[in-house]
């Protein structure tokens, strides 16, 4: 009998690039890896508030970086991640509560779909072209009347508490449980060191599809 998984959290915000690029690689190596990858629909503004910390394109020079840093990681990680137009009023106007509140119903009451579902609404920020996740009508509407219930925001507000007692100040966040220890890594770019504390093979960003079984 094999060791047990491993539980990994991400936890995450549409709103978030970098959260995206990680839960793709995350997402790739689900079953490559002996872990057992739990999905943390989070809210980043609050927990920028907790820390006190501050969104990146709110400082022109990190906004620049921002830029070409996206394009660079877009061909490295093979995500077809864009700056929206308008960017400011999609990202610091309109903000993320209601599709993490979404997200949050899914959870619930879908949880097979939650992968696809958050792949759509990253999909329809970040991206020039968007998939269907395959949830019907009716679907999307019970979950649309459930984004207002205590239940949903009790929900997302305590992920969002869980991922600030990590010691989070932005996202996405990675919580590893290694052998009774707790290890908490900030941002896409630290699989690498994620696999090394999993006792697991990195394969680059991209790596193989796993054999078909027979």
């Amino acid at each position: 009998m094999g060791a047990l998984p491993r539980t990994v959290e991400l936890f995450y915000d549409v709103l978030s690039p970098y959260s995206w690029l990680g839960f793709e690689v995350l997402c790739r190596y689900k079953h490559l890896w002996n872990m057992d990858l739990q999905l943390r629909p989070s809210l980043i503004a609050g927990i920028m508030k907790d820390s006190g910390n501050s969104p990146p394109a709110l400082l022109p020079r990190k906004a620049q970086y921002l830029n070409v840093d996206l394009k660079n990681l877009r061909e490295h990680l093979q995500v077809p991640i864009y700056i929206p137009k308008d960017f400011f009023n999609v990202i610091l106007q309109k903000g993320s509560l209601s599709a993490m509140r979404f997200l949050t119903a899914v959870n619930l009451e879908y949880p097979e779909m939650l992968e696809k579902v958050s792949r759509e609404l990253w999909m329809r920020v970040w991206s020039r072209a968007a998939e269907k996740a395959g949830m019907s009508a009716e679907q999307a509407t019970q979950l649309l009347e459930k984004i207002s219930t205590v239940k949903v925001k009790t929900l997302l507000r305590e992920t969002t508490e869980a991922a600030c007692r990590y010691g989070a100040f932005g996202l996405p966040v990675t919580v590893a449980h290694v052998d009774d220890q707790t290890h908490m890594l900030f941002g896409s770019d630290r699989m690498e060191l994620l696999a090394h504390l999993l006792g697991e093979k990195w394969m680059g960003p991209v790596p193989p599809a796993p054999a078909a079984k027979l």
